[in-house]
């Protein structure tokens, strides 16, 4: 028996089919019948929970992007795990709680690296495996156990290594007396290895507010906006530098937006518009296309999230009043660059997948399994 089946029991995964070519085939089926499949049987059930299912998936180059979303439950004041769904006896996506998570942090930060999903809290890291939603700390955190944990972290990826940027503070002596100083502080996490690398970066004279508004990654770089304009950098990790940021990329308040293809979109809800900074042309642009929607939407899509699900496609979670019910509701985006250089969009789908309960959308990201 193969090597990947050494963890089942003797009787097939499907009768008159030796078992790789049973994997072959569970590795071909869309990720959204799982569910359905793992009731069919007890060997399959173990099979869907394998990580060596996804990696035959990965072989195959079938892979495919899930979207995950934290919310806040505001009768119980959890904070859970929730992942969307595509039905498959009809049309419609919806989001659905995972059990075997635990509930997290409000003040966590997250990002996510193939099929994992990392969460950094107040004085711990922790990473969730989506193949098999379970969960596993990330130990020796720098300053975990300090007297001054990190505070008001943002945490970007690249290469595979989590840049993780907060606040910590220090003592220093002035005019006799000592003084609490707040310096920026930087670890990073490679996740490969599951190391912190050293050693810490630290910047004692990086003129920051306390929090950054929003950061996202283009051309390998992290990209730091401070509120009101100003205190806003880039930091290339390639080359260890800290510069100020592009007075045009500088110039929208792009808080909550995502990267797709090395572009930056954001919703400008006061002009309902979905904005596109290419930093090729260091210039804004208007995404095409999207106008009717966005003119009906745009009352309750400032409080949105935008993620990127896929190659040249963005999911957008928002908020809306539904037959007199607050819900949560999921737009899928497509993008298309075309002659000229005009961004268009175009609304693949756009579901109600929260109706019942009072949620607050928390955070939301994508993973490939």
């Amino acid at each position: 028996m193969s090597e990947v089946m050494e963890q089942f029991s003797v009787s097939p995964l499907i009768p008159s089919l030796p078992d790789d070519v049973a994997i072959d085939i569970v590795a071909r089926v869309p990720r959204s019948h799982y569910p359905t499949l793992s009731l069919v049987s007890k060997n399959l059930r173990k099979l869907i929970a394998s990580p060596k299912l996804y990696k035959r998936r990965s072989f195959l180059g079938i892979t495919q992007h899930r979207l995950y979303a934290i919310l806040h439950n505001r009768n119980t004041g959890d904070f859970s795990v929730y992942i969307l769904h595509r039905k498959v006896s009809s049309s419609g996506n919806r989001l659905v709680i995972v059990p075997s998570l635990p509930p997290l942090s409000p003040r966590g930060s997250y990002v996510s690296v193939g099929s994992k999903v990392y969460v950094f809290n107040d004085v711990d890291a922790l990473s969730i495996d989506c193949t098999s939603h379970t969960v596993q700390p990330i130990s020796d955190m720098p300053h975990r156990t300090s007297a001054s944990p990190l505070s008001s972290k943002v945490a970007n990826v690249i290469d595979g290594k989590v840049y993780l940027i907060g606040d910590s503070y220090y003592l220093f002596s002035y005019e006799g007396g000592l003084i609490n100083a707040k310096k920026k502080t930087m670890i990073v996490l490679d996740t490969e290895t599951q190391v912190w690398e050293q050693p810490v970066m630290i910047k004692h004279h990086l003129k920051a507010g306390a929090i950054w508004s929003a950061a996202v990654v283009m051309e390998d770089k992290i990209c730091m906006r401070g509120f009101r304009n100003i205190h806003s950098f880039v930091y290339g990790p390639n080359e260890n530098t800290w510069e100020l940021m592009d007075e045009v990329l500088n110039s929208k308040n792009w808080k909550g937006g995502c990267v797709v293809d090395d572009v930056l979109y954001y919703l400008d809800c006061s002009e309902k518009a979905l904005r596109a900074y290419d930093p090729k042309q260091s210039r804004w642009s208007v995404v095409n296309g999207l106008e009717e929607f966005l003119a009906s939407e745009c009352a309750q899509l400032k409080w949105s999230k935008w993620v990127k699900c896929g190659e040249k496609k963005m999911a957008l979670f928002f908020p809306k009043k539904y037959v007199g019910k607050e819900v949560i509701c999921c737009a899928e985006i497509a993008l298309e660059r075309r002659q000229g250089g005009e961004i268009w969009g175009n609304i693949e789908s756009c579901d109600v997948v929260i109706k019942e309960g009072l949620f607050d959308m928390v955070e939301c990201v994508a993973v490939t399994v």
